[in-house]
Parts: structure tokens; sequence; C-alpha cells
């Protein structure tokens, strides 16, 4: 972690790299592999974030793997998840659609960063309402998300 954290890109990398051939087969150290990464704001943007969801040992229907990345990234990384354009806000709302279906619980849950929009600036606000508006339009939206969703939009 202190690695990552460091601003050494390159040493971080190999730190990695080599953390990554010696435990990769114990999932439980590989959801701490993933999370060290998708916590640091030094070293992940939304990018590396979008890179761990499509590595192999990542799996978006696993709870704990999802956890991991997204909701690491989410509460933890600040700087890139409140990123001026938006953009984070819009890959949370996408994982949300995406598992609602799947595991409508999880889903759920990760709503949480998308429903604290009151704590920042007009941009942000909009850019968040946005996206919960966005998923509360989806299709045969589960209870468990609309009830999250219904209760953060603002009263019209």
């Amino acid at each position: 972690s202190t690695l990552i954290n460091s601003g050494d890109k390159i040493a971080a990398e190999s730190a990695l790299a080599s953390f990554y051939q010696q435990w990769q087969n114990d999932a439980q150290v590989m959801e701490q592999w993933f999370a060290v990464q998708s916590g640091s704001a030094i070293f992940a943007d939304l990018a590396h974030i979008e890179a761990l969801t499509k590595h192999k040992d990542f799996d978006v229907l696993n709870p704990n793997k999802l956890r991991s990345v997204v909701s690491v990234f989410a509460a933890q990384n600040y700087r890139h998840f409140h990123a001026e354009d938006g953009s984070a806000y819009a890959f949370l709302a996408d994982k949300i659609i995406l598992l609602d279906d799947q595991n409508p619980q999880i889903a759920s849950r990760l709503m949480t960063p998308l429903t604290r929009w009151r704590k920042y600036n007009k941009t942000r606000q909009d850019l968040m309402i946005t996206q919960v508006q966005r998923i509360h339009g989806k299709q045969n939206l589960s209870k468990d998300v609309r009830e999250v969703v219904e209760k953060s939009l603002p009263a019209s």
C-alpha cells in the first residue's frame, strides 16, 4: 500500500506484478491486491479501474471482487471518483445497472456514493443526480435499487 501510494509508478507496477505472481491463486489476497490499487488516488485513475474490471481474475458478479474494485474506488479514491467530467459517476451507474438484474442487493449498496450528492458542489450534484435518474429509468428496476434511488432523488 505504501509503495502504491508513493508516487513511484514504475516501482509500484513492478511490485504489483511480483505480488500477483506469488499470490494469484489466493482469492482473498487478490481482493486486497485489487483494493490497494482501486483506493489509490495517486495510482488509479478511472482508466486503471476500468482495466482492473477487465482483469482475468475480476468477476463483476462476485460480490467480493466487485467491492474490492468498484466500491473501494468510489469510497476511497475521491480524486478520481469525483472527477469534474462525471465519468466515474457514469462508470458506477453502469455497474449498478448491470448488477441490478443479477444481484439487486449488491447493486443497491453500490448506490451509496451517488446518494450523497448533497455533500458536493452544484456541478457534481448535477452530474450525480443525472446518473441516479439514469438508473431510475432502467427497465424492470429491482425493488432494492428503486427504493434507494427514490429516496435519494431531489424533491420535484
